[in-house]
C-alpha cells in the first residue's frame, strides 16, 4: 500500500517514516504543483506549487493507515500555514495526499477528531487532497539523514 504526506522539510519526515515498523520503503519528492518533473531548485522558489513530500510504502498487515496518520500528526505542526520551523513557503505545507476513498475518509475523520481534541490552540490547516503525480527528488535527497549520520 502507498501513502503520501507533506509535513515540512522532507528529510526529517522521511527519516521518521523509514524508522516506523511496517513501512517497507520511503522516497522523498515533490507533489501538488503545476510543473512536470520539477527540480529541487525550482521547488525552492515557491513558484511551482509543489510540496516537499514523502511517499511511503507500507505493509497493512503490520501497520494501518490510521497509525501512519498518527505518525504524521505527531511529528509536525499542522496549524502552521506554509511553514514548519525555520522553513517558510508553500512547499513546506502540511498535507495528506490520499490515494483512495478509504484513505480520504480516515484522514478527514482523524483531522476532525484532532481538531475537537483541543490539542492545538489554533485551527488545523492541513490539506487533504487527492494524490497527484509524485516526482521523486534528486538522489542526494533520498534517505538524507541516514546518509549523513543524522539518523
Amino acid at each position: 500500500m502507498k501513502a503520501t504526506f507533506g509535513a515540512g522539510c522532507f528529510w526529517h519526515v522521511e527519516d521518521l517514516f523509514r524508522k516506523t515498523k511496517g513501512v517497507t520503503s520511503t522516497k522523498v519528492g515533490y507533489t501538488g504543483g503545476q510543473l512536470a518533473n520539477p527540480t529541487y531548485e525550482e521547488v525552492c522558489t515557491d513558484a511551482t506549487g509543489h510540496a516537499e513530500a514523502v511517499q511511503v510504502e507500507y505493509d497493512p498487515n503490520l501497520i494501518t493507515y490510521d497509525e501512519l496518520i498518527n505518525v504524521f500528526w505527531n511529528n509536525h505542526d499542522p496549524t502552521s500555514l506554509n511553514r514548519q520551523g525555520p522553513d517558510i513557503g508553500k512547499q513546506y505545507r502540511s498535507a495528506i495526499f490520499f490515494h483512495n476513498e478509504e484513505q480520504k475518509k480516515i484522514a478527514e475523520k482523524s483531522k476532525e477528531q484532532l481538531e475537537k481534541s483541543g490539542k492545538f490552540q489554533k485551527h488545523i490547516v492541513t490539506e487533504i487532497i487527492p494524490a497527484p503525480e509524485f516526482y521523486k527528488a534528486e538522489e542526494y535527497h533520498q534517505k538524507y539523514f541516514k546518509k549523513h549520520g543524522l539518523s
